[in-house]
């Protein structure tokens, strides 16, 4: 055993003595945690380490309702959770994230951390017998995830994606009367309205956050009160339909008790029907991205139909060149967001038997995609959207030379003489309503009428 130091002291577990430093809130299975994994320096997401101490809060309030803990017992441990919930001792969660799969190391990490603060305040509170009683890391650490995901998708992430639909709404109405040439293949096709171009990814936008909210609300059922394998062993029988209320009741959230919590100790269905989500609003927002780029691009020898804001030089060597980052930090956004998706649905086939041993990897992955995807919405919607500006005359002058509007003849002149005009006037560079003029006996007025691009945008 290595004696202890000035900058240590020692702990004693199950497997016997460590040396924890002096300072450290945590005890010695924490210790042997960091010791077991020195593998990314990152520990799990502070949004899920308030989960746990918040699941702690509500089960001390649950036992001492049930006559489990004394008044004090619970008190002293609620007061530790709330000045956790505060932000104090941020330092004390060292655990990585790619430890033991249950999660069972974090666990105890807040368990040690809250029964050394109560200790501190005067009371001896065993964080097994006490702060972890009616619990164990099986049911906790799953019951977390739900925890953390409903509040980070309803705090965090709708708000971000309800503004980026308003502000792209608003750019919607905004550009009403502007059309542009359609494109289908990356090639030019029948014209639309800037209006229903932007209208489109505002609807996807929109049943994106519906299938959000869906995927969420299937998180509100908990196995908190499953203890080791589901069964409840060493839990109040009243405990996890208590535990559900008093929970819907710190948080402003409809949670409720599952009836069979094998379901979520074993499996990770749920959580997987988010990351899924997830992964859909990050497909969402690369083709937003993509096509923002794409009509951005030029600005002499690109489409240019769109000037993004200027956010920052584009280049080391090349002056005066901007680039549209603010786009593609949302496609590298989603592109990693996808990649986490495929990681958690490689993790929920590790549900052996009685528990999934991948729980830290999803909790973190789920916590991450939702924020970095908060994050890009708010940035797109003010730092490209709000502000990008339409050239109106490239779009009307691409529009005019577009050889496809010839397609509007169809039903007068036929397929086949219609495109022979389209590749006479786009071999020539004239624009279709000229051609057609010469080819046909059309008159001008109502050649005119015929290939009015706005008309063409409302067909019928």
């Amino acid at each position: 055993m290595v004696s202890p130091t000035r900058d240590t002291r020692t702990e004693t577990d199950s497997l016997g003595d460590i040396q924890v430093p002096s300072t450290a809130l945590w005890g010695a299975q924490t210790q042997r945690a960091v010791d077991n994994f020195p593998i990314s320096g990152r520990g799990l997401p502070a949004r899920f380490i308030d989960a746990v101490v918040r699941i702690k809060h509500s089960a001390a309030r649950t036992n001492q309702a049930l006559g489990e803990l004394s008044e004090e017992q619970a008190a002293v441990i609620a007061a530790a959770c709330n000045d956790l919930l505060a932000g104090h001792h941020r330092d004390q969660f060292p655990v990585d994230i790619f430890q033991t799969g249950s999660g069972t190391s974090t666990n105890m990490n807040v368990n040690e951390v809250i029964a050394h603060l109560c200790r501190d305040a005067g009371v001896e509170i065993h964080p097994n017998d006490q702060v972890n009683l009616g619990q164990s890391s099986n049911d906790t650490i799953p019951t977390a995830i739900h925890l953390s995901s409903v509040l980070a998708v309803t705090d965090t992430l709708i708000p971000a994606l309800e503004h980026l639909i308003i502000t792209l709404g608003m750019r919607a109405r905004q550009s009403h009367d502007l059309v542009k040439t359609g494109r289908t293949h990356l090639m030019d096709a029948m014209p639309v309205t800037v209006e229903q171009e932007l209208q489109t990814w505002v609807i996807q936008l929109q049943d994106a956050s519906t299938r959000l909210g869906r995927a969420r609300d299937d998180l509100l059922a908990i196995p908190q009160g499953g203890t080791a394998v589901g069964s409840g062993i060493n839990a109040h029988p009243r405990f996890a339909q208590r535990f559900a209320e008093q929970l819907a009741e710190e948080t402003g959230q409809r949670f409720r008790a599952m009836p069979h919590p094998f379901v979520a100790q074993s499996a990770l269905d749920a959580p997987l029907n988010l990351s899924s989500a997830l992964r859909g609003l990050a497909v969402v927002l690369m083709k937003i991205g993509n096509d923002l780029r794409w009509m951005n691009s030029g600005p002499i020898h690109g489409l240019g139909e769109v000037q993004l804001p200027a956010t920052q030089p584009g280049s080391s060597i090349m002056p005066g060149k901007v680039n549209p980052v603010i786009c593609e930090s949302v496609v590298m956004v989603a592109t990693q967001v996808m990649g986490l998706d495929q990681a958690n649905g490689i993790a929920a086939q590790s549900g052996n038997f009685q528990l999934n041993v991948m729980l830290p990897l999803v909790a973190t992955n789920l916590l991450d995609m939702t924020e970095w995807l908060a994050n890009s919405c708010t940035n797109l919607a003010d730092k490209a959207i709000h502000d990008m500006r339409y050239d109106a005359e490239r779009l009307a002058e691409g529009v005019g030379r577009n050889p496809i509007l010839v397609t509007a003849l169809n039903p007068v002149i036929g397929y086949e003489k219609a495109a022979a005009i389209a590749k006479e006037a786009f071999a020539s560079g004239r624009p279709v309503i000229e051609v057609a003029e010469e080819k046909t006996d059309l008159g001008r007025d109502e050649l005119e009428k015929l290939l009015d691009p706005r008309t063409l945008t409302q067909p019928g």
